[in-house]
């Protein structure tokens, strides 16, 4: 998955699309799980969820009700790195539980301690332009991508946003199937 991944990011034109890349590889994007119990609860969870939410995308452009100009360097951004905020908060740690033999044992369950908290869609779209320069619309779609789980103070102004900028809500579909029909 790892290889399939920086494979699609690397003909990005991007200036930093390459140290960008490096950040990935040094960081645990590529082993991190997506979340802690939800989706993709895994090691290579979240490069798992990246990748599906990529392939789910471009469908959901090609067949939307209203037509979609979509850039396919937009298209990989968005879907692969919606979710960089993810990288480097996860941490195994470990409880003790009892086995159906009624011997206790250790098992493994992750934890998150984000040391940047900074919102989750708002985090990915700083973290992403210390590399590269995004475009409005990409930043629109990744800062909103979270949709209506967002706090309601905030409907307005993702009403707005899904308006100007149809992909930021196809984005977010995306995002949900992955979730709930793949488990990733």
């Amino acid at each position: 998955m790892k290889e399939k991944f920086i494979n699609l990011l690397k003909p990005v034109k991007r200036e930093g699309i390459s140290d960008l890349i490096h950040f990935l590889e040094t960081s645990d994007f590529f082993t991190a799980p997506a979340s802690t119990i939800h989706h993709g609860n895994f090691d290579g969870g979240l490069v798992k969820h990246s990748l599906k939410v990529y392939e789910i995308l471009p469908h959901k452009v090609k067949s939307c009700v209203v037509p979609v100009d979509a850039n396919p360097d937009t298209l990989i951004i968005i879907s692969l790195l919606h979710d960089i905020c993810k990288t480097n908060i996860y941490k195994t740690a470990y409880k003790n539980d009892m086995n159906e033999c009624g011997v206790w044992k250790k098992t493994p369950y992750y934890t998150s301690k984000d040391e940047l908290p900074f919102g989750h869609g708002e985090k990915s779209v700083m973290m992403i332009t210390d590399f590269i320069k995004l475009n409005l619309e990409e930043k629109m779609c990744i800062r909103w991508h979270m949709g209506f789980s967002e706090p309601k103070e905030s409907c307005s102004l993702l009403a707005m946003a899904f308006k100007q900028y149809p992909l930021a809500l196809l984005l977010f579909e995306a995002d949900l199937e992955a979730t709930y029909f793949f488990n990733v």
